[in-house]
């Protein structure tokens, strides 16, 4: 959902991308993703849907990323949740042709292969909310807003949000923030778990930079297949969750960083992966 600010793209914008890409760190290991439309705090138009889809097949199929960090370019806004300026001009017809674009976007953020970390300042807002909960970790600035206000406006969250959330912080605690449709501070937000950590406003992308500076520095291989299992497991029966455990153990075990891992404990010296 989107707050009433104009979000109609100019012809200059709709030539830009609305998703920024930018590598930190020695390497590149750290990738940063920006939502990069604050004119209209990063309200999800059609465009931007298909830039951030884009963005994390990018990211996914570069094997020197170990770590994606989520943030806005603006303080204001982490994202509004869909363009309803836009969507109120469309037909059923158009509609139903932007679900697959959207889809497309949030389901890229939750099956980027290396932890995701969601920078939220300002408001995350419906779909908003949803791309920072498709990360694995949530830090927010003091002054954050979040919500999933969607049924206020007659449809459900359909960016993931009735299963991210659920899954998240249980049945009971996501029905009430979803059926309310209500809106929360970053600090209600951290007693409920939906966010993960909350820092001082403006100061969450330094705190979110650190965070992936020591992920950063583990096995790139070893991260994958962590979250992987974490992932895939999450759903099934333990039984079941054991054995794509154990997949994911095999796949590290006998890899290159696992030999450079031990070697570089019993050398006492920092390891220098090799990420097969």
């Amino acid at each position: 959902m989107a707050d009433p600010v104009s979000t109609k793209e100019t012809p200059a914008e709709a030539m830009k991308p609305m998703v920024r890409i930018t590598r930190h760190g020695d390497g590149g290991h750290i990738a940063e993703l920006a939502l990069d439309r604050p004119e209209a705090m990063n309200a999800v138009s059609t465009q931007m849907a298909r830039d951030l889809a884009a963005a994390c097949a990018e990211l996914s199929a570069d094997q020197r990323v170990r770590v994606v960090l989520v943030t806005s370019t603006s303080l204001r806004a982490f994202c509004v949740g869909a363009d309803l300026k836009e969507r109120s001009s469309f037909t059923d017809a158009d509609l139903l042709a932007q679900r697959p674009v959207a889809r497309a976007a949030y389901s890229g953020v939750l099956n980027l292969p290396v932890p995701a970390i969601a920078v939220v300042e300002g408001f995350a807002l419906g779909g908003g909310l949803e791309i920072a909960l498709s990360c694995d970790l949530v830090i927010a600035g003091r002054a954050a807003v979040v919500g999933l206000p969607e049924v206020s406006v007659g449809v459900i969250p359909g960016g993931g949000g009735t299963q991210l959330l659920t899954r998240r912080i249980g049945w009971s605690r996501a029905a009430g923030m979803i059926f309310t449709a209500r809106r929360m501070t970053a600090t209600e937000a951290a007693a409920l778990g939906v966010v993960d950590e909350v820092h001082e406003p403006g100061t969450a992308r330094d705190r979110g930079l650190e965070l992936a500076a020591q992920i950063a520095a583990n096995s790139p291989v070893a991260l994958r297949q962590a979250k992987r299992a974490m992932r895939l497991g999450s759903d099934m029966d333990l039984v079941a969750g054991l054995e794509v455990e154990d997949g994911c153990w095999r796949a590290t075990a006998f890899s290159g960083d696992r030999a450079e891992g031990v070697a570089a404990f019993v050398e006492k010296r920092p390891p220098v992966w090799p990420g097969r």
